[in-house]
């Protein structure tokens, strides 16, 4: 962007943060995380922090399967998180603050519960059977094509009533919508209108790589060359190519017709779940007009090692693919992925939260990653996670633990005397949102500073982007401009102490460093970074 007349977008500038609610705040003391809850904390995400959006992850009325990402109403609020008032005092209470909403929309499937799926399983001949993507057997009897489910075994489930298969790229409780019906894509963008006309600033699209399937049903290719889709390898999915059930061609006409319903109402976004790492085809999803997703997360820093020369290699190939025009964005960890601080170590998490919030792009943070939370060991027998279970592993749940609010039971995510429905990190009454505000060293502190920072200066929301090149191997630096407005970030991705040389650059003061304690050190032609440590310089004309 680079210009200091240049009028960014919110969600350009802006910073989103995701809410898991189940594991943000009980209000109501029955162990799981509400609504009500989220309101209780929008000071915090408003003040404390200084966030620009929320995206809240599902909470429609639900048979909890998959927690909410089985849906059975798209247009409701199940009662273990609130009812619609709750949620338009939510929206309104955010905007109120100048906060805006994004919430999660899933539109690959349904719940089987859903009264869609309940007539088409119903009958052959029921008016909505083809809502579904329904197939008969091979002569053999068995499934259609040879897909596997991304949770584990075939993706088709056969439905003895009826005698046919019906596809599920998920749980067998989450029959997939057939997005090549006219009426179930008018019946969902009219969804979308009904959270759009409430006042809802934007969706997170849940896995729409799996949208639109291959309206031939072929069999999927063998997987010679080991390309690996997910993060968390599936034995079976990862033995094939996905070329007919995953990220077809035809999802950039769906994408397009979601994005007319987002441009019928002012300042919209769209944020895609699609989990693609051939990089060129990942940007296509802006469109050729940048009339598909304003925003194809970019899930490219989960999956590679925690390596300065990786993860500048990263930031390049982004910035040469994404479309003239298109806008970056990067995340660092949600719901699905193990925490930022169990992956690469907690003072590695400080690195990468600078990292996060100072490249050129749309960042998120999921909730807690601004304390360092780390994941949180779940016994088997006490697995929630449906893919956990079918897995025999503690699945997603380590990373859902409840957010960390003070000393008290509980960490004052629920009242003392319940029991959160997954475990409490251990070690909370030092590590919770009121220790840490009170510590000046802290993670919190880190964060705020870190945000209000990034607010202060477009330079950091929205300038350009320039790479420095000649640092050492285990440093990754670059500068972000915005007229003469100019800022150096050198983050060092080792333990050990780097000397970067600088000749060409110049003066400038340290402004923030991830360690908290330096700043107004004056730059010169050399410039020492400790280990483990990121810094901001503020540059200014020599």
């Amino acid at each position: 962007m680079g210009n200091p007349g240049e009028q960014p977008l919110w969600w350009q500038s802006g910073v989103i943060y995701q809410i898991y609610p189940r594991s943000f705040r009980d209000s109501d003391g029955d162990d799981t995380g509400d609504l009500a809850g989220v309101i209780e904390k929008l000071d915090y995400l408003s003040e404390t922090l200084g966030v620009d959006a929320i995206w809240l992850s599902p909470f429609f009325p639900s048979p909890m399967a998959d927690f909410g990402y089985d849906v059975a109403d798209y247009c409701g609020v199940d009662p273990l998180f609130g009812d619609l008032d709750t949620f338009d005092r939510l929206l309104a209470g955010a905007h109120e603050r100048n906060i805006r909403v994004i919430i999660d929309f899933v539109p690959n499937h349904s719940s089987d519960q859903h009264p869609w799926f309940v007539e088409s399983r119903s009958s052959r001949n029921n008016p909505k059977r083809d809502w579904y993507v329904w197939e008969d057997a091979r002569p053999d009897g068995s499934p259609p094509t040879n897909w596997f489910s991304i949770f584990g075994g075939s993706a088709w489930q056969w439905d003895e009533a009826t005698g046919q298969y019906y596809l599920h790229s998920f749980l067998v409780e989450q029959p997939d919508l057939n997005w090549h019906n006219p009426e179930v894509r008018g019946a969902m963008l009219d969804a979308m209108r009904f959270w759009l006309e409430r006042g809802v600033d934007g969706f997170r699209l849940d896995a729409i790589h799996c949208m639109v399937k291959d309206d031939e049903l072929r069999d999927n290719p063998s997987n010679t060359e080991g390309i690996q889709l997910i993060h968390r390898p599936q034995e079976e999915f990862d033995q094939q190519i996905h070329l007919y059930d995953y990220a077809t061609d035809d999802l950039h006409g769906v994408l397009r017709d979601m994005r007319v319903v987002l441009d019928e109402f002012a300042e919209r976004v769209g944020i895609g779940e699609i989990h693609v790492f051939d990089w060129p085809k990942w940007a296509s999803y802006y469109g050729e007009q940048l009339d598909e997703l304003h925003l194809p997360f970019n899930f490219g820093l989960l999956g590679i090692d925690w390596d300065a020369c990786q993860v500048r290699e990263l930031v390049a190939e982004m910035e040469r693919v994404i479309p003239p025009g298109g806008w970056p964005n990067y995340v660092l960890g949600n719901h699905d992925e193990s925490r930022i601080a169990s992956r690469i170590g907690p003072e590695q998490a400080r690195v990468a939260m600078m990292l996060l919030l100072t490249l050129r792009g749309t960042p998120t943070i999921y909730n807690g990653d601004e304390l360092g939370m780390v994941d949180v060991p779940v016994p088997l027998d006490a697995v929630q996670d449906p893919w956990g279970r079918t897995a025999g592993t503690m699945g997603r749940d380590p990373e859902r633990s409840p957010m960390l609010w003070d000393a008290s039971p509980n960490a004052g995510f629920t009242a003392p005397g319940a029991s959160p429905w997954l475990p409490i990190e251990d070690g909370y009454e030092l590590l919770n949102v009121e220790a840490q505000l009170a510590a000046p060293s802290s993670m919190l502190t880190l964060t705020r500073r870190l945000l209000a920072l990034r607010r202060a200066s477009l330079a950091l929301a929205v300038g350009d982007f320039q790479d420095v090149a000649d640092v050492p191997a285990n440093c990754f630096v670059w500068e972000r401009s915005c007229g003469a407005d100019r800022y150096l970030i050198a983050l060092n991705f080792s333990a050990e102490p780097a000397t970067l040389m600088l000749p060409s650059h110049p003066t400038g003061s340290v402004v923030l460093s991830t360690h908290l304690d330096r700043g107004g050190e004056k730059l010169l032609t050399e410039f020492a970074l400790r280990g483990n440590e990121g810094c901001i310089i503020h540059l200014v004309p020599a």
